[in-house]
Order: structure tokens, then C-alpha cells, then sequence
């Protein structure tokens, strides 16, 4: 039969064995909570997917995760060039739902200011991608897919169905 060992009280450095400090204004309070943070996807979340595979099986095709004006540096998650639609699927919590949000009790000096940087940083991106003629769509990551994809359909095919009219008589 193997020994046991007897169990000690932790100490700081028995819970900390590599010696994690975060970097200098980190939002990380431990190494594995900086893992955690790192493995967040931007791109191809659960939600992102859904909306996509609606949106395809709705006989739409798109460009996923470009910029829909190279000066504008901001990728959409789903863009229609032609229609110059950008449509951008937004977390509750990385962009501050309404109805979902809710600030973190560790750390709020770093993340009420995060947020809410984000935040202006989304209406910002809507500003300068209106001003080069294109049409924004925001989605929360809660909103059914099928309901973003028909109306990420109805506005692709309103854009389209504008470039198709007629000139009118000068």
C-alpha cells in the first residue's frame, strides 16, 4: 500500500508554485483565470455558427470575419459586399447587454472601464461604416438565430433590390 502524505496548510506560494504575477495592468488575478480569459474565441462562437448556418441555408452567401472597409479597422462577422451589409453577432458580456450584463464583483476597476470602452468602440464602428454607405447590424449573442437571419436576409435583399432600380429621370 502506497504512503500518504500528510496534507500541509497552503501557503501562498504552495498555491502559486510558477510565481504568477500579472502583467502590469492585467485583468488577470490568477494564471489560470489569464488561460480562461485567453481561450475566449472571437470569432466562430456557438452563436456566430447558428446565425451563419441560418443565414447560408437561407441561400445568402457572405464573407466571414473581414473588414467591410480596409481604412475602418474592424472585422464583421458576417459581410455582403455587394449589398454593403456588416453584420456583427455581439457577447452580453463583452459588449454589455442590456439584459444580460452584469459587472464583475472582482476587478470592476478594470472591467466597468473595458466594457464600456467596448461599447463606444461598437458605436464608433457603426459611425464610420455608415458614413461609407454601409448598413450596420447588431445582433446580441441571445437572439435566435433564424430571427437574425431573416432579418439579415430582408435587409440584404432591400440593399440588392436598390442597386437593381432603375435610374430615375435627371
Amino acid at each position: 500500500m502506497p504512503k500518504r502524505r500528510a496534507r500541509t496548510s497552503q501557503t501562498a506560494a504552495s498555491r502559486n508554485p510558477v510565481g504568477y504575477e500579472p502583467p502590469e495592468g492585467s485583468w488577470s488575478s490568477s494564471a489560470a483565470n489569464r488561460k480562461t480569459m485567453q481561450a475566449n474565441r472571437s470569432r466562430d462562437t456557438r452563436p456566430e455558427l447558428a446565425v451563419r448556418s441560418a443565414v447560408f441555408a437561407m441561400g445568402l452567401r457572405y464573407r466571414v470575419g473581414t473588414r467591410p472597409v480596409r481604412a475602418v479597422p474592424r472585422s464583421a462577422d458576417l459581410v455582403f459586399t455587394r449589398a454593403r451589409v456588416a453584420v456583427f453577432l455581439d457577447g452580453c458580456f463583452w459588449h454589455g447587454c442590456p439584459e444580460h450584463f452584469h459587472l464583475p464583483a472582482t476587478n470592476t476597476d478594470y472591467w466597468g472601464p473595458k466594457i464600456a470602452a467596448n461599447a463606444a468602440r461598437d458605436g464608433e464602428t457603426d459611425r464610420l461604416l455608415a458614413a461609407e454607405g454601409w448598413l450596420v447590424l447588431r445582433f446580441w449573442e441571445h437572439t435566435l438565430a433564424v430571427e437574425a437571419a431573416t432579418e439579415i436576409r430582408g435587409a440584404v435583399r432591400a440593399r440588392l433590390a436598390g442597386l437593381h432600380r432603375p435610374a430615375g429621370p435627371s
